[in-house]
């Protein structure tokens, strides 16, 4: 009985300990040392400002009369040991590059095919003056396309990871690469003493 007891006692405790709290959401967190939220911004933000502060925008710019390049975010590819969230990391790539104001933006290919199976209703259901014309489309003019990739190291008690992300921008007509950016996080996880 008194095991009994205890055991209530102890689970009642470990029960109480748990909490949620609410945070804001740039607050970094970081409780695994896995890739997280964070890490996908902060590298998007640091790659797009680093990609629209390179030559090949005012070369673009100098060529076609001060116009806006087109951008589109082509495959990201997650070649770490780790399930990562490409959608996400893409969006937020998206998100700083519409933010940017340097470059405009083009939907990707599975959005683009909602869009078009849209145009195409309207050509059937909507009034001469609302409906959307199609083949009038912007085409992008580059494509970011990349990688992440994970190196992991360890001694006793202590990891250290690092992800490098790895872009690259490719010119759609001449298959050209105009930027190359890379950008590393490590981290070093040392496991408490309970192994947590």
């Amino acid at each position: 009985m008194k095991k009994l007891a205890l055991l209530a006692a102890a689970s009642l405790f470990l029960g109480a300990c748990a909490s949620v709290n609410r945070v804001d959401t740039n607050t970094v967190t970081d409780l695994s040392g896995n890739w997280n939220d964070t890490d996908a911004r902060l590298v998007a933000e640091e790659m797009i400002v680093d990609c629209t502060r390179r030559p090949w925008l005012g070369e673009f710019k100098a060529a076609h009369g001060g116009a806006k390049p087109v951008v589109i975010v082509g495959t990201i590819k997650n070649r770490s040991n780790e399930h990562i969230s490409v959608t996400t990391f893409t969006k937020d790539l998206e998100r700083e590059l519409l933010n940017n104001g340097s470059v405009k933006f083009v939907a990707a290919k599975d959005e683009r095919s909602e869009v078009r199976d849209e145009r195409e209703d309207q050509q059937t259901n909507s009034s001469a003056e609302s409906m959307k014309r199609m083949r009038n489309e912007t085409g992008a003019d580059f494509m970011i396309i990349g990688n992440i990739d994970q190196i992991d190291d360890k001694k006793g008690g202590t990891s250290a990871k690092v992800y490098q992300v790895n872009l690259e921008l490719v010119s759609m007509e001449s298959n050209e690469k105009v930027w190359i950016g890379t950008k590393d996080i490590k981290k070093v996880i040392k496991k408490g003493m309970f192994g947590g």
